[in-house]
């Protein structure tokens, strides 16, 4: 059971990194793969009042919804090998990139989850 801990302890330090130093820091370069963030999710909270109308579109293209939705299912196919060992420590990975995605996608937009 300290894997629920844990994981959550994992998945908040990732999301941090992830936006701080990976979405707004290379994403701010134009071209990088990270680039969707920072410019075309930015843009749209921005001219739409906190709300991102691209996340009513299929999740799995390759546009700025689909690459967010693509490195989630990555990362969860990353730590899968764990599963047998660290099951609640995995579990609680998948449940926070589930809830990650289905709380950045809701609208209202909150300003403070951009």
């Amino acid at each position: 059971m300290l894997g629920i801990p844990l994981g959550l302890l994992t998945a908040n330090a990732v999301e941090w990194g992830m936006h701080k130093y990976v979405l707004h820091g290379l994403g701010k370069k134009r071209g990088t793969f990270w680039a969707f963030h920072f410019h075309e999710h930015h843009r749209e909270v921005r001219e739409h009042g906190y709300y991102d109308p691209n996340y009513e579109r299929f999740p799995l293209g390759m546009h700025a919804q689909g690459k967010e939705a693509w490195a989630l299912i990555a990362s969860a196919v990353a730590v899968a090998q764990l599963f047998p060992v660290a099951p609640f420590f995995v579990g609680t990975l998948w449940y926070s990139s589930l809830n990650y995605y289905r709380v950045h996608k809701k609208k209202p937009y909150e300003p403070s989850l951009g």
